[in-house]
């Protein structure tokens, strides 16, 4: 496994942090005040000012133009494409086989994927996942290279972001906080964020339709957990 990339990269980065810290100050303060923004409209905004998330994703693009973010250092062309998705075999893999033995000790469960609705679904779900992945990796993870240069350590931090987005729904905060992690390790040596987002989207589908209604809730985060009631 080639680390030496993403190493690089990561240095040259960190060099243009000013002396005495101020741009590591800067970047945890940036990650602190979009995160609370939110998980604020999680939790109280999406209700009564549901439209809000667009000022929130403003201030996520201005901040990356500011910066000089590009696409390729964002994660979002094709390069390093073909590794990433090497590294995130695997766990897609365990995702799948997982699934199959589920299904197979549970075989109602299984029929709810044999619908053209449940898979028409998943289309839409990618592009969900493929812009949380954007927000995780290409924005968070990139912000905290700064203020948290032990990328293991970093990993661990982008996990719990991840699963605090997802709280109180158990079964999602376990897969987010590990698939955060995994994602975040693979996204440090191989800046791609596409790969990531087909396997979280499958993930994510398998979890959502062989799971009971009674324990998934409807994938619900935030109140909209405790507002689920079975039909």
């Amino acid at each position: 496994m080639n680390t030496a990339g993403g190493a690089i990269s990561e240095a040259k980065e960190q060099s243009k942090s000013t002396p005495g810290g101020t741009t590591s100050l800067a970047a945890a303060g940036e990650v602190l005040g979009v995160y609370a923004g939110i998980l604020l409209y999680i939790w109280r905004w999406q209700e009564t000012h549901p439209f809000i998330w667009v000022p929130l994703l403003a201030v996520v693009l201005f901040s990356q133009w500011a910066r000089g973010e590009t696409f390729e250092k964002m994660g979002l062309t094709g390069k390093e494409f073909r590794e990433c998705a090497r590294l995130s075999l695997p766990v897609l893999a365990a995702v799948v086989i997982g699934a199959v033995v589920y299904a197979v000790l549970e075989p109602e469960s299984a029929a709810r994927l044999a619908t053209i609705r449940a898979w028409l679904s998943f289309v839409g779900y990618f592009v969900w996942c493929a812009f949380q992945q954007f927000l995780t990796q290409s924005y968070f993870h990139r912000r905290l290279m700064r203020p948290i240069q032990n990328p293991h350590l970093r990993s661990l931090v982008v996990g719990l972001l991840f699963a605090g987005a997802h709280v109180p729904n158990p079964v999602l905060m376990v897969a987010t906080f590990a698939g955060g992690f995994i994602f975040a390790e693979i996204f440090y040596l191989h800046r791609n964020i596409w790969p990531l987002a087909f396997v979280q989207a499958v993930a994510g589908f398998l979890i959502g339709t062989l799971s009971p209604p009674g324990i998934i809730h409807n994938m619900r985060v935030g109140p909209g957990y405790y507002f689920f009631h079975m039909h």
